[in-house]
């Protein structure tokens, strides 16, 4: 088997940011709308393992939504991107 074959990568895309209280966070039920801090046109961030790789943009095409990666972070930037 090909050692590339079993290695594992989590990708993650991060929409935005919110803050609310944990009582609030409780109280929500499946297919509650948390409102997000961002806007439609603003970049998003893309992660592999938790650690910044790309910045994108949220595409809609009819009910299909994907990512579209618009920039890619060198080594340093995605170091400074964590702390």
């Amino acid at each position: 088997m090909n050692s590339v074959n079993s290695v594992y990568v989590e990708l993650s895309v991060v929409l935005g940011k919110t803050s609310l209280p944990i009582h609030q966070l409780l109280k929500m039920g499946r297919g509650a709308v948390i409102e997000l801090g961002t806007k439609q046109d603003e970049e998003i961030w893309i992660l592999a393992n938790n650690v910044p790789i790309a910045r994108g943009e949220i595409v809609v095409q009819g009910e299909r939504v994907a990512v579209s990666i618009t920039s890619v972070l060198s080594t340093s930037e995605s170091s400074s991107a964590q702390g």
